[in-house]
């Protein structure tokens, strides 16, 4: 043969040997990889070639699914009362992806999960029916809550304090996941490039100052500590009070207000800063901060099943910062779910019963694959006498301090207000905030409940807790206790 045409043929040989090794890597090895790849076309294809399964909320189901027309996709997620709901079921897109509870249990809404399958699916390899996720949310609630934010920036979060179950979660403003359903780009740059940012769930992942009511933190743990032992008990707190190392005097809201050497019931009932942030300094950091986290502080994993952001207590800082974090100040953040969840355990007798916003999930006959309401932890944040100190202390707020407007007749309500600075040297509108809990004296309901409101049309001279926040905090308390 000559020699030309040999080489030529090894060479020829070698090309097609490393084709074949290339192909083999690619099926067997990368084959999954590209498989899954968010950008292959076969999956969304798959995923919406069958109705998805259900939320549900109430008993009815708050999704649903719709033929398309002219498009490979043959199904696509539609929703009932979708504003209303957004902050829980987030969206499910044929192009941008799921979020909230359509993202963390999209394999179970679109049958991919493999509890669902039974031994024939196994064999066959066939999708099965898809599975249902039933939420605890209250319908009552949630609708108490998004009236009564109305057009406001704001958000609320409503907990059964025994059970840990979430019975609202609302994030306002608000809009309608069914006009992303079928990728419309349109609509998608509408929302994302909207300044309100109302794809934005300020319930559980946008953590704010929380001004005052982070003042229940501050007294749980001077109570625990034992540096006072009682809510009784004069403090000693000057009035002004100067930030340590400083010139700087720290003002109170009222000038008139009985805030010197205050007892913390006073305290809160006046909201007193002078007496917190000097308590702060006497606790030191390090045993608010503890008692932060035992509250859920700085919990980087707090799944409700949708993951929270952070809310966070910092650490490193020199004594007159640690003054400013005793009224939820300075570097101090925290989401209303987080307020909500320390009014809860005060509420529960010092016990904090996991909160989470998924009551169970089903297959497609209804059977349970998972029942969260079973599987809840509860532990201990404060002595029960603590509990029973600072939910007395609440009440004196709401019955004779600075949070009248969330009275309810016919029900035990204690709550604390808070206004937390925004913007360098507050030059910005305030957020207004309010946590409490309210108990029916006619029935077992009780319900633990935190609202912030970050913008509204009301003067900057009415920002107030008491003014914004309460009357939201009010409504939802009262739809809970209903019935």
């Amino acid at each position: 043969m000559n020699k030309t045409i040999r080489r030529a043929s090894v060479f020829t040989l070698l090309l097609v040997f490393a084709l074949l090794v290339r192909a083999t890597w690619v099926q067997f090895y990368e084959g999954q990889a590209l498989a899954e790849d968010k950008d292959n076309r076969r999956n969304a294809i798959e995923q919406y070639a069958y109705p998805l399964g259900n939320i549900i909320v109430g008993g009815d189901a708050v999704t649903g699914s719709a033929q398309t027309k002219g498009s490979d996709l043959k199904y696509k997620r539609t929703y009932t009362d979708g504003s209303l709901y957004s902050a829980v079921t987030g969206f499910s897109s044929q192009v941008f992806g799921a979020t909230q509870l359509e993202g963390v249990y999209q394999q179970l809404l679109d049958g991919t999960d493999n509890r669902l399958k039974n031994p024939l699916d196994t064999v066959t390899g066939e999708r099965s029916d898809p599975g249902d996720v039933i939420t605890t949310i209250d319908p009552d609630v949630q609708k108490a809550a998004y009236k009564a934010l109305g057009d406001k920036k704001g958000a609320a979060v409503a907990i059964d304090p025994r059970t840990g179950r979430i019975l609202g979660v609302v994030s306002t403003p608000s809009y309608d996941p069914t006009v992303l359903s079928a990728g419309d780009s349109d609509a998608w740059n509408k929302l994302t490039k909207d300044s309100e940012k109302p794809m934005t769930n300020r319930a559980l992942r946008q953590p704010l100052p929380p001004g005052s009511t982070f003042k229940l933190v501050v007294a749980a743990a001077a109570l625990e500590d034992g540096l006072y032992s009682s809510v009784d008990e004069k403090t000693d707190s000057e009035n002004p009070y100067t930030l340590p190392g400083t010139t700087t005097d720290l003002a109170n809201e009222s000038k008139s207000a009985p805030c010197e050497d205050a007892s913390i019931r006073v305290a809160l009932q006046y909201s007193c800063n002078n007496v917190f942030a000097k308590m702060a300094v006497d606790l030191g950091q390090d045993k608010v901060k503890a008692m932060a986290e035992k509250f859920g502080f700085n919990d980087t994993s707090q799944d409700v099943p949708v993951r929270a952001y952070t809310s966070v207590y910092p650490s490193d800082m020199d004594r007159s910062s640690t003054a400013l974090t005793g009224i939820g100040q300075f570097d101090v953040t925290a989401t209303p779910l987080q307020m909500a969840m320390v009014s809860a355990a005060i509420a529960n007798g010092g016990k904090l019963v996991s909160p989470h916003m998924v009551s169970r999930i089903s297959d497609a006959n209804g059977d349970v694959l998972e029942n969260y309401d079973d599987d809840t932890e509860s532990k201990e944040i404060v002595s029960s006498s603590t509990a029973e100190q600072l939910q007395s202390a609440m009440r004196t707020v709401v019955e004779e301090g600075t949070g009248t407007n969330a009275r309810i007749s016919g029900a035990t309500v204690g709550g604390k207000t808070g206004t937390a600075q925004h913007g360098e040297n507050n030059s910005k509108t305030p957020y207004a905030w309010f946590t409490s809990y309210a108990k029916s004296d006619s029935s077992e309901k009780e319900v633990a409940v935190a609202v912030v409101v970050e913008q509204s049309d009301a003067a900057r001279s009415e920002v107030s807790g008491n003014g914004l926040a309460a009357p939201v905090a009010e409504a939802v308390m009262r739809a809970a206790l209903k019935g």
